[in-house]
């Protein structure tokens, strides 16, 4: 504001040295000094052209600095003119709008690049007045789809038919589904869609997710996997490394000349200790060879309320002994398509697991109920036990992990495998102070 000011003050002064200047020569062709009257308009004459000059270039730079910032052009170079005060304003203007410019590109440089590394396929549209663009459109899902970086909608929909059909179904709205497509007439593919609808300043977008079963699942195993070669080998060393110390030392025994007492209640303790070892190994062989080689389930019409009613019977000694409450709530008779001695077997794991989680509480109870809904039939397994850590909650069900010094840690997986194997599911939550295992199964 202080430099403008300064600006208007110049051309103001300029305007009275031109006004006076014009009136001494007027004044001189009225005393005759003709001579001295032409020399003041030769001077008015230059100051006016000075004038022109001088606002002519104000207004040209001024002209260049507010197009270029319109034009959102900031490769202009105004270096020459720095030593003028009269710009400092102006040109403070547009080297921080050049900052901004240059910042929200490096921005946009990075949001692509993340947006063009992950694994899902993501396209951004654009609402322009009743039709839709290509705001943006990502690398995998460009590469995936064998689909051009188009920019309007109805190329996308050339290419990509059974998308584009099922987003314009929902009008460009909320989505989450599983779709079929076809990339370039080869074997359909199945992939998670999910779109969401958002305005920013008045305009209004669409984004859209996209995701591979295959990818997902393929990572999961391969996660899974390691989990287990872990599990698996973490076993071994623990068996492994202790019977070859101990046949170390049982060969440093055997080579000397004379055994003493001492030495042989050494060897007597070293092969007790290898023979633990051993069996400890081969419960886990059994185990493992338990998950891998479970049979295929033998299926006919059963009562689930005779399945837990077995269950119960044999689980009975063992849960009155602990002083754990049973209620079984389950009262209406459900029939399902399943193996009885697998789901006998499911039922004592769930049981027994629940029986160990009651262990340090004082008013121990485990309440059964069921629930039929949409043709499913949910069985859950509550007890107001301690409960399942945060921290391990997504390993419960991991082959071999167990809490317990004498688990196996095998009858949650064993019970997942033979549930999931009549294509039901289970999970576990926590509900009104209750750890709950559920499952999900296919009613009769």
């Amino acid at each position: 504001m202080f430099k403008s000011l300064q600006t208007y003050k110049l051309l103001f002064l300029r305007l009275i040295l031109i006004v006076i200047a014009i009136e001494f020569s007027m004044y001189f062709f009225k005393i005759d000094l003709i001579f001295t009257g032409v020399f003041g308009f030769c001077v008015v004459f230059l100051l006016v052209r000075e004038m022109y000059f001088y606002i002519k270039n104000f207004v040209q730079i001024y002209d260049k600095t507010i197009s270029s910032i319109l034009q959102d052009d900031f490769s202009s170079d105004f270096s020459k003119h720095k030593f003028n005060k009269t710009y400092d304003d102006l040109f403070h203007l547009y080297q921080t709008l050049k900052g901004r410019q240059n910042e929200q590109i490096s921005r946009d440089i990075i949001y692509r690049s993340i947006l063009n590394n992950i694994e899902s396929g993501v396209i951004i549209l654009e609402k322009q007045e009743t039709d839709w663009t290509i705001f943006l459109m990502n690398d995998y899902f460009s590469n995936h789809f064998k689909v051009p970086k188009v920019s309007k909608w109805k190329y996308l929909k050339n290419q990509v038919p059974s998308l584009c059909e099922v987003i314009e179904e929902d009008d460009f709205h909320e989505i989450k589904t599983a779709i079929d497509i076809s990339i370039n007439q080869e074997s359909k593919q199945t992939f998670v869609l999910q779109a969401s609808r958002t305005e920013i300043f008045e305009k209004e977008y669409c984004i859209v997710l996209l995701d591979s079963i295959q990818n997902v699942v393929e990572k999961k195993e391969k996660d899974a996997w390691i989990n287990l070669m872990k599990v698996i080998s973490h076993e071994l060393l623990n068996s492994i490394t202790p019977i070859r110390s101990i046949c170390q030392n049982l060969q440093d025994l055997v080579e000397q000349d004379s055994l003493s007492n001492e030495d042989l209640e050494d060897i007597k303790t070293s092969v007790e200790t290898m023979l633990r070892r051993s069996d400890h190994l081969q419960k886990f062989v059994e185990g493992y060879r338990k998950l891998a080689m479970l049979p295929s389930p033998k299926k006919q019409k059963t009562d689930v309320t005779d399945l837990i009613e077995n269950a119960l019977q044999i689980m009975n000694p063992l849960l009155k002994n602990e002083g754990i409450e049973v209620l079984n709530t389950i009262s209406i008779k459900h029939s399902v398509w399943a193996d009885t001695q697998q789901f006998e077997q499911v039922f004592i794991n769930l049981l027994t697991n629940s029986l160990y989680a009651l262990k340090n509480t004082f008013q121990k109870q485990i309440v059964l109920s069921a629930e039929a809904r949409e043709n499913r039939l949910f069985i859950k397994i509550a007890d107001n036990g301690m409960g399942i850590e945060k921290e391990i909650e997504d390993k419960i069900f991991l082959p071999f992990f167990t809490t317990r010094n004498e688990g196996a840690g095998i009858g949650l997986t064993l019970s997942k495998n033979i549930i999931e194997a009549h294509g039901g599911y289970i999970s576990h939550k926590r509900e009104n102070e209750k750890t709950v295992f559920e499952i999900c199964l296919i009613e009769e």
